[in-house]
């Protein structure tokens, strides 16, 4: 038997670390978790997306009481971006969460789920680059180089 470790590396940054384009895109995504509609999680997550063009694309998460349903922020961004902006190719992501009646950011920061791991790792193939992941905070914000940086044991080809 043989055992491996796999490592992840992000970097922490404080929100005045930020480059302006980065605080602009973390300010989106906190912006579009107002666009949440969760009554049931009350856990209410924005995204934003920054396209090749400078675009940024928001999404929120929607549910639904048929909970498979609902979707994702950062998937409902994502397809709203592959559909209405043909062509161009995603550099970053941005995520932020609030909970409950908060209009503070989440304590912690949060990531993409596995299914939406995947959906943006598709992305990331298609524009033959990493495209970078910002997960937001109230203090700092965590960054992943590429989407694949969270998904170590990723499969992109059938």
């Amino acid at each position: 038997m043989k055992e491996r470790l796999i490592t992840l590396r992000l970097t922490e940054k404080s929100y005045n670390e930020l480059s302006k384009e980065d605080a602009e895109l973390v300010a989106s995504a906190r912006a579009a978790t107002d666009g949440s509609y969760a009554p049931y999680s009350n856990f209410h997550v924005g995204a934003a997306i920054r396209l090749d063009d400078g675009t940024i694309v928001t999404g929120a998460n929607q549910e639904n009481a048929a909970f498979p349903s609902g979707i994702c922020a950062e998937r409902t961004a994502a397809f709203y971006a592959g559909s209405k902006h043909i062509g161009r190719r995603f550099t970053a992501i941005a995520i932020a969460a609030r909970e409950g009646g908060s209009k503070e950011l989440t304590s912690y920061n949060i990531s993409p789920c596995a299914a939406c791991r995947q959906v943006l790792l598709e992305y990331e193939k298609l524009a033959g680059n990493g495209i970078r992941v910002l997960m937001a905070s109230q203090t700092n914000v965590l960054e992943a180089d590429s989407v694949a940086t969270l998904v170590p044991l990723a499969f992109s080809d059938f």
